[in-house]
């Protein structure tokens, strides 16, 4: 229609419908939560990790390589059928089973089979395991004397402690004005036998006898007597044996007492020096020991053999 035929053009009007959106709700929240679940996991994965040995990480990978295993080894020692592979769904026993101790990594120290073992090396498995046990004890004594409230207090500078040939040796020497004895009598003084009552024990650790030694300075007795210093030191490393005993010392682990007399002077350029009054404990080797009973390694079976060189045990409590 024209405008000019009088009628005006008809108005359209376009209405737009706008419709509202709904509540989002509280899904996203669900998302958050699982994404802070998973970086939880992840983490505490991650520390997990780092306080495994590298044999249980192993473990591990091997699971998720091959879940249903590799082997069917039971896995429970050095010699056992599969040892150092995975086990059943990459289970491997000595890395997991920590309480069994058949499945143990790490050997278990053991006596070693000397049945079999030559005299040669009896011999020098002996030797080594005697040199171990006599050093613990002399350092043990070491530190005892070393301490400020020592049991040893009294003689602590008249007792001598070294190693010969002959084992383990502890010297008691006089001096010039705290003798041991009085001149020319075998009662101990009585700092002198606390001494020896407080040694008993701590000598009593291992499995070596003793040999008890009474020496003299060279002053004689006057010419015509019945008795010298022979009997006298004799009769000093008897007074010194009956100490130890009473101190706890076993009777049947002392081996010899002997009185050497003045013919072993400490000093040999002043055999009248106070200090070759002494009295002498040496921890004998198995060795002096078997040559003094005239017996050697071969009479001995393996339970002796181990029993005799055992390592020197914690002495008791004075």
């Amino acid at each position: 229609m024209s405008l000019t035929d009088g009628n005006p053009a008809p108005i359209i009007i376009r209405r737009k419908k706008v419709v509202a959106h709904g509540h989002h709700g509280g899904s996203w929240k669900v998302a958050f939560a699982d994404f802070v679940t998973a970086m939880m996991a992840f983490f505490l994965l991650m520390w997990l990790l780092a306080q495994t040995s590298p044999e249980e990480r192993t473990a591990i990978q091997g699971y998720f390589n091959d879940p249903r295993g590799t082997i069917a080894g039971q896995g429970g020692g050095l010699d056992a059928p599969g040892v150092g592979q995975i086990g059943p769904g990459g289970i491997k026993p000595g890395a997991i089973s920590l309480d069994n101790p058949l499945s143990q990594t790490e050997p278990v120290e053991s006596e070693p089979s000397l049945s079999s073992a030559s005299d040669e090396a009896l011999r020098v498995e002996q030797e080594a395991r005697e040199k171990r046990s006599l050093d613990e004890l002399q350092h043990t004594l070491e530190e005892e004397l070393g301490r400020q409230d020592s049991a040893f207090m009294k003689l602590r500078d008249q007792i001598i402690i070294d190693q010969t040939a002959l084992g383990l040796r502890i010297q008691l020497v006089d001096k010039e004005n705290r003798p041991m004895f009085d001149r020319g009598q075998s009662l101990l003084q009585d700092y002198a036998r606390e001494v020896l009552l407080a040694l008993a024990p701590r000598l009593d650790v291992v499995a070596n006898r003793l040999s008890i030694n009474g020496h003299t300075d060279s002053i004689p007795y006057r010419e015509g007597a019945d008795f010298s210093n022979w009997e006298l030191s004799a009769d000093r490393a008897n007074s010194a044996r009956r100490a130890l005993i009473e101190g706890g010392y076993p009777e049947d682990k002392v081996l010899t007492v002997q009185g050497m007399g003045a013919s072993v002077p400490r000093i040999v350029e002043d055999p009248t020096a106070p200090s070759n009054r002494r009295i002498v404990i040496l921890v004998l080797r198995r060795e002096v020991e078997d040559a003094l009973k005239g017996i050697t390694l071969l009479t001995r079976d393996q339970n002796e053999f181990l029993r005799d060189t055992a390592p020197a045990a914690t002495p008791p409590a004075p």
